[in-house]
């Protein structure tokens, strides 16, 4: 689908046009204008209670005048003048499924009507490229008979200025891939799949793709990151992918993602309730992936690396068992206590994997804990971090972004919590603070970059009858990204 820029109503040639109706204020601009061009229908709807205005209530008009021939969508914002970012997103997505189900092959969406609390005009018109376009999001899989195809070819909207407009679209490019990936199934996704991804992207955009084998991993000595995927027959890989925008030998930002295809536990194995959604173990590893593509779009003049810990963790003969231990590529050695903690154990090793780039700073991804999820539930995703500008520029492309995150805490005291007997560090601190405690096993790897960790186990994905992958955090990693080059 193609979105493109128009400035103003009264020349925009679309099928069907999109206006915005407020509950009881003056009608934005350009729905006043198109309300005298309709004898004041709009207004008569209004006042009638027939159409009230409501936050994202929809009506349809297809009655068209000698003024305005074309038919039009009337979509409410509600009482107040400015929406909150959680009140647009709302209102976006019921554009997005109205003309989704409609014969237009051209829309208008006459968006200077939407004003977004806090927001400047070219933030607004990324927001909303951005959450238009994740609208139309349709898994690609696997039924005998797919839903039909939605006719649209064209969202224009309206401003001027192209590169808000292109951020939100790679944005959604970028999101799309990420839950297109997150949402196949465990017997699809296999590590090996997201290496032959890595290698397709590399061909699509020019990157620079190294596959890591278990043999090359085995010499590393990254022994931590193979005791994951010891019991399962798919190979593990370590996946790393270079996007070169800026000068020549200067260091990169670096991406990590957590990329388990499927969790059982292991040994340590999950109840059978909801264990399906296991393959959404791997959105930390598709939101690299989608950040890259995005990244790829956008052509930002910086250097980007972005590195995939890959493994399934299954039970076998030769699963990793409780109580083992092994050594990791930094040479500390780890007690494995519960062998579904495995996103750490898979981290650790490319965390010092990712030392030999002296990147400029480094941000993981991961599901990594159920712990984050009782702590802050699916709307903010944790986050810690070993360094003040780091959390710093996060914070402002959350804030930019609408992608929310919150700072938790890494205080050195939760560190005793992975004392073992046995070796240098345990996997598991306890049941108190475990997305804590987890970030901590972490930080331990990272003490030679900047470094942040991103907790995404409540955002990544929703379950139930809903179930399906969020394309959280590409926005906010994308923005990250931009921040950096423009800094």
């Amino acid at each position: 689908m193609n979105t493109a820029l128009f400035d103003r109503l009264s020349t925009v040639q679309a099928d069907l046009v999109v206006a915005f109706v407020p509950s009881d204020s003056e009608l934005p601009v350009s729905t006043s204008w198109l309300n005298e061009r309709l004898d004041g229908s709009i207004e008569q709807l209004r006042v009638s209670n027939v159409f009230a205005g409501k936050l994202s209530e929809t009506l349809l008009l297809p009655i068209t005048t000698q003024d305005f021939a074309q038919p039009i969508l009337l979509v409410g914002i509600g009482k107040d003048g400015a929406l909150s970012d959680a009140q647009a997103r709302k209102v976006t997505g019921a554009i997005a499924a109205q003309i989704k189900k409609l014969p237009y092959k051209t829309v208008a969406i006459a968006n200077s009507g939407l004003t977004i609390k806090n927001r400047s005009t070219e933030n607004v018109l990324t927001l909303i490229s951005q959450w238009i376009n994740e609208g139309f999001y349709e898994f690609v899989g696997f039924k005998k008979e797919p839903e039909v195809k939605p006719e649209i070819e064209t969202i224009l909207l309206e401003g001027c200025d192209e590169s808000a407009l292109s951020f939100g679209v790679a944005t959604a490019h970028g999101s799309h891939y990420a839950r297109q990936l997150g949402n196949l199934p465990g017997n699809v996704c296999t590590p090996s799949y997201l290496a032959s991804q890595a290698q397709q992207l590399g061909d699509d955009y020019n990157l620079s793709v190294d596959l890591l084998d278990e043999n090359r991993m085995d010499e590393l000595g990254m022994q931590c990151l193979l005791s994951v995927g010891r019991g399962s027959d798919q190979p593990s890989y370590l996946i790393v992918m270079e996007y070169k925008g800026g000068e020549e030998g200067d260091a990169p930002h670096v991406l990590l993602g957590k990329g388990i295809t499927f969790d059982t536990g292991g040994i340590s194995l999950k109840p059978g309730s909801k264990m399906d959604e296991m393959k959404y173990d791997m959105c930390g590893a598709a939101s690299v992936f989608g950040t890259m593509k995005s990244i790829c779009e956008l052509k930002p003049k910086l250097n980007v690396t972005a590195v995939i810990a890959a493994a399934e963790n299954m039970p076998s003969g030769r699963a990793t068992k409780p109580g083992d231990v092994v050594r990791t590529m930094s040479g500390q050695t780890v007690e494995i206590l519960n062998t579904d903690a495995e996103g750490r154990l898979v981290l650790c090793d490319a965390l010092t994997y990712i030392e030999r780039f002296e990147p400029k700073s480094v941000v993981d991804v991961a599901t990594l804990t159920g712990a984050c999820v009782v702590a802050l539930g699916s709307v903010n995703s944790g986050m810690y971090s070993n360094n003040d500008t780091v959390a710093a520029d996060l914070h402002e492309a959350s804030k930019v972004s609408a992608d929310k995150i919150w700072q938790m805490p890494l205080d050195e005291e939760y560190q005793q919590q992975l004392d073992s007997n046995f070796a240098d560090i345990a996997n598991i601190g306890g049941p108190e603070a475990g997305s804590v405690t987890a970030a901590c096993f972490l930080s331990r790897f990272t003490k030679s970059y900047p470094w942040a960790h991103l907790d995404i186990a409540g955002t990544a994905w929703s379950g139930g009858a809903a179930k399906g992958a969020s394309g959280r955090p590409v926005a906010l990693l994308t923005q990250y990204l931009l921040l950096k080059a423009n800094g």
